[in-house]
């Protein structure tokens, strides 16, 4: 055998083709990038962090620079001094390494920081301006890289640390598993297929201010999630929220929107830049924005449509309840009624049980039952019995 030979069947073993697949990790990743955030993948160690890159650099068509960061100096990332002909009259300039000079010069690129989590404190402390402001020394950094990085949790990390809050407050963090399916079709010889979101020009503006109005209305009532430094240097060390992370979420929220993004997708990127509890609150805050306004429903009736989701639904009833409680007369509180034998369809009886019984609390000594209460009180009956 020669090693030509040996070539030929490696080059045939590294012939693979990707197809279009629903990925939602994949899809956050790739959104992320879009965005031109800093993503930090987060996973056990040979579950494929590089290769996903490695296949998104080739399918966004993206020069791939890989650093790992915890085999530099910290003057690799904030520059080397060098002295020139008279410093006192032009300073000593910071000297980029050659991968900055090369990302420079093309012009675009995905920078890819590997084994962040095994990057010494000073060499983190090195890299907070690339992360943030993309100064290497005395250059800057196009707009046209991206830059994501990896890490193995600290204890499935060779001589791992913690990140530090600074440096992890500037990440979106995202937690990498692998997907038995997709693995066993990988290594069959063929891979998903990462693609950039297909942005709507015509919903730019709405999404924009979508996402203001949905982060500012939660951080309206909720001031104590402004800024909430973890206790424990752990969970410093991911995703929490501060003034900078919101505004990550602000644009995060935007470029979902007008790309269309599932939920869930959306969930893994605003759980992984402000952290899960403060995240799902504001999942919870945008799901509210979307329901229909209880006055207009009290308006026309027919013309009522409820939300899929049990919570949703149950969210709108207690809003028409509501709404009839600050302003009760006749024609709403029947209206109301009309709306809740409306919410039977398609939705779980035991859902209006204490919207009903808040309701019939309104009713005054001179008002007539609603017609197609009978229908009411029969599914409130039976969810009674059932509960």
């Amino acid at each position: 055998m020669t090693l030509e030979i040996a070539a030929d069947l490696i080059g045939l073993l590294a012939d693979t083709t990707t197809e279009p697949r629903t990925d939602l990790q994949l899809e956050a990743l790739t959104l992320a990038v879009a965005a031109d955030l800093p993503v930090l993948l987060w996973g056990e160690p040979g579950i494929g962090k590089t290769a996903a890159l490695t296949q998104l650099a080739a399918s966004l068509d993206l020069p791939l620079t890989t650093v790992i960061a915890s085999v530099h100096e910290p003057t690799d990332f904030s520059g080397l001094p060098v002295i020139g002909a008279d410093p006192a009259v032009h300073g000593v300039p910071m000297a980029p390494p050659d991968w900055a000079v090369r990302l420079a010069r093309t012009g675009r690129g995905l920078l890819f920081l590997d084994e962040l989590s095994t990057a010494p404190p000073a060499v983190q402390a090195a890299l907070l301006r690339l992360v943030l402001e993309r100064r290497v020394g005395a250059l800057t950094l196009p707009p046209g890289v991206r830059i994501v990085a990896a890490a193995n949790p600290r204890g499935s990390a060779a001589d791992g640390w913690e990140l530090s809050a600074p440096l992890a407050n500037r990440f979106v963090h995202l937690q990498w598993t692998y997907d038995h399916a997709v693995v066993v079709r990988g290594l069959g010889g063929t891979w998903p297929r990462a693609a950039l979101p297909s942005l709507d020009p015509g919903r730019l503006t709405e999404a924009v201010a979508y996402a203001r109005r949905g982060v500012t209305g939660l951080l309206g009532g909720r001031p104590k999630l402004v800024h909430q430094l973890p206790q424990s240097e752990a969970k410093r060390g991911g995703a929490w929220p501060s003034p900078r992370t919101w505004e990550m979420a602000v644009r995060l929220i935007a470029f979902a929107t007008a790309s269309g993004s599932s939920r869930e997708v959306l969930s893994l990127l605003v759980r992984g830049v402000v952290g899960d509890g403060p995240g799902l609150e504001l999942l919870a805050a945008l799901d509210r924005m979307d329901l229909p306004d209880p006055e207009e429903l009290l308006a026309d009736p027919s013309g009522a449509r409820f939300p899929e989701r049990g919570d949703l639904r149950q969210a709108v009833l207690e809003g028409i309840v509501e709404a009839v409680r600050r302003d009760a007369n006749r024609d709403r509180w029947d209206a109301a009624w009309t709306l809740l034998v409306a919410a039977l369809d398609g939705g779980a009886p035991d859902l209006l049980v204490v919207p009903a019984q808040e309701l019939a609390e309104l009713r005054r000594d001179d008002w007539p039952m609603p017609a197609g209460i009978e229908r009411l009180a029969g599914a409130v009956s039976v969810a009674r019995l059932a509960a």
